[in-house]
């Protein structure tokens, strides 16, 4: 493929990440510039200045106090990804506003409210910065809509879409605006003058395909559209039931997107088609769903994919962005791909053929017994690197609080259908393990290119599917506001045995609360990505009211992933003991941590202000403080 000359910032981004830790010296600072770091998604920070050896002084430097939720709100749940441009720092809130911040000091420099004062629900994982000489702006989303803010004052910029707004519902399938909903969970990534996103949809019946769509940063239009569901005429149409694009949804990249502006290339981490547990109409090994897809970033053309778990039927979406590694083998570099799983693999490719680096094996697996469905007779495993998550359980790792707790669940587990990974759901009823939080989850993971080390936290939740007759006549607006357990149909194509899980997505537990398997519940793991083997591996998190006396860890679950930096350390938060702890990168020994206010499940960022590094994250809103804060650490000056 030929290179491509690209605009200014963009080289500038790219030598950055080559340069490593010389660039920390810098004072115009932009390591963190990009969600996830940079445009490869590697959660990996250049900067040196916090070490192992003065980690231990970090300290709170300053916290901002966000306020638009209104007083007694629900507390909202913020993920966002900070990134820092220039000295100043831009976050979304758990209200979907977007803020400007003094990095050094915390100060706001303005904001700018979506929701015109209404309370949100939806998540936000943050901003993208473009710009284009003097033209600075902050792409971001809200609902349904992509906005565009100028950077330095926050107000909208006119001239893009309508009035500052791009609908994010048109050009999707259906013309009836009213009768769907599609949202943008994670910010989309830049390349030249284009912004490329994916979308979220609802997982039930009748919702929209996810089509990844590029649009001009300067006017909002609409420049190339990927049809994750292939139309008639397109590759990948002939792994569907034949009328499956007028009907089917999902199959959507909400959990963010690489870009390699160097090979002019952007890399999709695909979802499952809709509905996720039942899927005969949807026949077919159902491409591009759970893909990692390799496409054209000027034109949207396929350039290459693979498919992850071929007719998904357990909601095994690619949680995480690829993330684009430059591994050294042989004292030779090779650009990869490597894709995290909820199933607890790690799925390592030719970052421009797609040919796996290790090999993978097409496997059998259980068939399914449900009225109508077919599930794949095969899926693929990985070789190597062994799977970094927990992905059989036996009646001896069930949990053992008390004998009635215990007795309980060895009678459910053994009344229920379970032959390890893949096993279909069924009338029975079905355990699965990795659940449907994974496994990987949307923090991703971190690359640290000195070492070839790739860090994964991973959850061990186990889910109970639980699949029931759908109600036909539910109608999306009513699937949409009722809880992710409970989904239903709607009359637009559910036939009259179309079946819904009305147990999914929510972790087993014994009858008093307890997790219904042992620990670990979280691990954080090391992977060498150039022999596929481990480093280590420890348990993240503790809950203290189960720990066994003198024992390990317990581990906890949590989305948020790792940071990595050139100083030798990791930073990660997200357990449910709301702390945030530092690691040694190399051993894996803890370091540093600190108890925050509330829960952080959202990926750190750290960057360089004023000649001093920071760690800034978002932190989920209380009752006292529904809309959260950005709290930012540092050494102490000296």
């Amino acid at each position: 493929m030929k290179n491509k000359k690209q605009p200014g910032h963009l080289v500038f981004l790219a030598t950055l990440f080559i340069c490593g830790s010389s660039y920390a010296q810098l004072s115009n600072d932009r390591s963190w510039s990009i969600y996830k770091a940079n445009e490869g998604s590697t959660n990996y920070s250049p900067l040196s200045q916090i070490t192992p050896a003065n980690v231990s002084e970090l300290q709170l430097a300053w916290t901002l106090t966000l306020k638009d939720k209104k007083p007694g709100a629900q507390p909202g749940k913020s993920e966002c990804n900070p990134i820092i441009v220039d000295g100043v720092l831009y976050a979304s809130s758990a209200n979907q506003g977007a803020y400007a911040v003094d990095a050094a000091t915390g100060k706001q420099i303005w904001s700018f409210d979506p929701l015109n004062g209404k309370d949100g629900s939806e998540v936000n994982r943050g901003v993208t910065y473009w710009e284009n000489g003097s033209d600075k702006r902050i792409l971001m989303s809200a609902d349904n809509h992509l906005i565009a803010l100028d950077a330095k004052t926050g107000k909208l910029i006119p001239a893009f879409g309508n009035s500052g707004r791009v609908d994010l519902k048109v050009g999707l399938r259906d013309k009836n605006l009213d009768a769907f909903y599609v949202s943008l969970t994670s910010p989309g990534g830049v390349y030249k003058n284009l912004i490329i996103i994916g979308c979220r949809v609802p997982d039930t019946y009748g919702s929209q395909p996810g089509f990844i769509r590029a649009y001009d940063c300067q006017t909002g239009k609409l420049v190339w559209t990927f049809h994750t569901v292939p139309y008639p005429g397109e590759p990948g149409y002939e792994t569907w039931s034949a009328d499956a694009y007028k009907k089917v949804g999902g199959v959507n990249d909400w959990a963010g997107l690489s870009i390699d502006s160097k090979r002019g290339m952007v890399f999709l981490a695909l979802g499952s088609p809709s509905y996720d547990f039942y899927g005969s109409e949807r026949k077919g090994s159902n491409l591009y769903g759970n893909c990692v897809v390799a496409l054209d970033a000027n034109t949207g053309k396929h350039i290459w994919h693979f498919q992850t778990v071929h007719h998904d039927l357990w909601d095994y979406d690619l949680p995480a962005p690829p993330a684009l590694i430059t591994v050294t083998k042989d004292d030779k570099q090779v650009d990869a791909v490597a894709q995290i799983t909820k199933q607890g693999f790690v799925f390592v490719f030719n970052r421009e053929t797609g040919v796996p680096l290790f090999p993978v094996e097409e496997r059998k697996v259980p068939a399914s017994r449900m009225p109508g469905e077919i599930a794949s007779p095969t899926q693929p495993f990985p070789v190597k690197p062994k799977p970094f998550a927990r992905q059989l359980v036996t009646e001896a790792d069930l949990s053992n609080y008390s004998a009635a707790d215990h007795d309980a669940l060895v009678k459910q587990f053994r009344s229920m259908r379970y032959e390890g990974l893949y096993s279909p759901p069924d009338l029975k009823g079905t355990l699965e393990l990795p659940g449907t939080r994974g496994g990987a989850e949307w923090g991703g993971a971190a690359f640290d290119p000195a070492t070839n080390l790739l860090y994964i936290k991973s959850t061990e939740a186990p889910d109970l599917i639980t699949i029931k007759k759908g109600k036909k006549n539910a109608s999306v607006e009513e699937a949409q506001k009722t809880a992710a357990s409970q989904f239903a149909p709607d009359d637009r194509g559910a036939g009259a045995n179309e079946y819904v899980n009305s147990t999914g997505y929510k972790t087993w537990k014994d009858p008093s609360g307890n997790p219904a398997i042992t620990p670990p519940w979280g691990t954080l793991s090391a992977i060498n990505m150039a022999t596929g083997d481990y480093a280590w591996q420890l348990p993240l998190g503790n809950d203290i009211t189960r720990q066994v006396k003198g024992g390990p860890e317990t581990g906890q679950e949590s989305k948020a992933g790792p940071i990595v930096t050139a100083g030798g350390l990791i930073f990660i938060s997200g357990t449910a003991d709301n702390q945030l702890r530092a690691f040694d990168k190399i051993s894996g020994k803890i370091l540093w941590q600190t108890t925050l206010p509330a829960l952080a499940n959202a990926t750190a960022s750290t960057y360089m202000a004023g000649g001093k590094q920071y760690v800034a994250l978002s932190i989920a809103g209380t009752k006292d403080n529904p809309s959260g804060a950005i709290m930012a650490f540092a050494l102490p000056s000296k």
